[in-house]
């Protein structure tokens, strides 16, 4: 591990918003803040919300300082990348944002049931052969109900049409409420608001090389029953290419085969 890493791992040691739990401790006596961070740290009761995966922590700081009466929690379990947005917390005296360094999986050992009112999820891989890792998956819609509010909402920007595609499939698959979608967020959703304009660092990436990013977010109710979409979308391609290429046309829809007929359910 290089000097810089451990040199922002010691610095994250000693942040107040930092929290870094070794899993073993959490089975042995687990985590003191569980169903109280708003009493306990945040010393308020107003809602949390969380940013998974959440890489430098934009969003993280960006939402918490437009909405200082809402509280954020960065999550990611790279804690070099998460230094940035904590430094950035401590240095300007952030009250209501915080960053937690774990697995996605362990949540419900951080949370109690209802403890989260929102969950972002900014720009994460899209895992085209692997829907058990997908962060949009059935999987993780029930580990996120174990935490979330009944109807509570949950965000998706990302500059993939496999993972856009594949999402909003996997809502109306369930028949979830949809609140608001658009594959091409910066150029045909009208009146973008302070919320979506926060950029990332990856985001930038992706505007420079002429890339669209996509934007969905929907209601995820406690029991509606969830079942994976049975069907074939194109892969994403553009991953691969130079730095310099832009996006091709057809790439902001990919080609869907249904394999059975309730997937087509949109």
């Amino acid at each position: 591990m290089g000097k810089n890493k451990l040199k922002k791992f010691g610095e994250m040691e000693r942040m107040d918003c930092v929290f870094q739990y070794p899993f073993k401790v959490l089975q042995e006596s687990g985590f003191p803040m569980k169903g109280s961070w708003g009493r306990e740290y945040f010393h308020n009761d107003n809602p949390i919300v969380l940013e998974l995966g959440c890489g430098k922590g934009e969003y993280t700081v960006g939402l918490a300082r437009k909405f200082p009466d809402k509280n954020f929690i960065g999550i990611d379990i790279k804690g070099a990348r998460m230094w940035t947005g904590a430094r950035e917390v401590e240095r300007d005296s952030i009250p209501n944002a915080a960053f937690l360094r774990t697995n996605i999986e362990l949540l419900p050992y951080f949370f109690a049931p209802g403890e989260v009112s929102e969950i972002w999820i900014t720009f994460p891989d899209p895992q085209m052969k692997k829907v058990n890792k997908r962060l949009t998956g059935t999987r993780f819609m029930q580990l996120y109900r174990q935490v979330l509010k009944d109807g509570g909402t949950v965000h998706l920007k990302s500059d993939s049409p496999f993972l856009y595609t594949y999402t909003k499939i996997m809502a109306g698959h369930n028949n979830l409420r949809v609140i608001t979608d658009t594959d091409d967020l910066y150029h045909n959703y009208p009146g973008l608001d302070d919320i979506l304009n926060i950029r990332t660092f990856y985001e930038q990436q992706w505007l420079d090389r002429g890339l669209t990013i996509k934007y969905i977010s929907w209601a995820l109710d406690h029991d509606t029953p969830l079942s994976e979409p049975q069907v074939e979308i194109e892969p994403d391609t553009y991953r691969s290419f130079s730095r310099g290429e832009l996006q091709c046309p057809h790439l902001c829809a990919p080609k869907v085969r249904y394999l059975d007929d309730e997937s087509k359910q949109q």
